[in-house]
């Protein structure tokens, strides 16, 4: 509890480069999530010339959650992110970007459930999905690393990174 008190407290030093990065990730995985979101009220299953699984994935009873498809609560997400780091970008306030940063652990979470669907219980793979899954994946452990990183430098330790 102590760690996560000092994650939410200590002053943040992130490179300007790693936030654009974030931001550039968490893009791609807004477009994919609203492309996948808008098929989904159009109802049209995407093509998926890679791994032959789309349809089998996105019509499933899996795909929905309350009445929402995934997608949508996916591009819910990722807008999250971005509104954090574009209001870290604009303010400077590093509250912004460290709750976007803490706010990646949802995605990563959601993404090995959906990743644990699609391996197991419908034994398909949607080339879309994964790729939401690949940058939420992505979105986390990059943030996981700046706080690592962050906390080593605060500490007045040798980063565990060479930049």
């Amino acid at each position: 509890m102590k760690h996560f008190k000092q994650l939410l407290t200590q002053p943040l030093k992130v490179r300007t480069s790693a936030v654009i990065f974030l931001l550039v990730v968490a893009l791609i995985g807004f477009v994919d999530a609203s492309y996948l979101s808008y098929e989904h009220f159009q109802g049209v299953v995407p093509p998926c010339s890679v791994t032959k699984g789309c349809e089998q994935v996105l019509t499933s009873s899996y795909a929905v959650v309350l009445g929402m498809p995934v997608s949508l609560l996916g591009a819910i997400y990722y807008l999250l992110v971005l509104a954090g780091i574009f209001a870290y970008f604009e303010s400077k306030h590093q509250e912004f970007l460290r709750y976007a940063l803490l706010f990646t652990v949802f995605g990563f979470i959601a993404s090995l459930w959906f990743v644990y669907l699609q391996v197991f219980i419908i034994h398909s793979y949607c080339a879309y999905c994964m790729g939401s899954a690949l940058t939420s994946t992505i979105l986390f452990v990059t943030a996981i690393i700046l706080f690592m990183k962050n906390n080593k430098i605060t500490n007045n330790q040798t980063p565990i990174i060479k930049e």
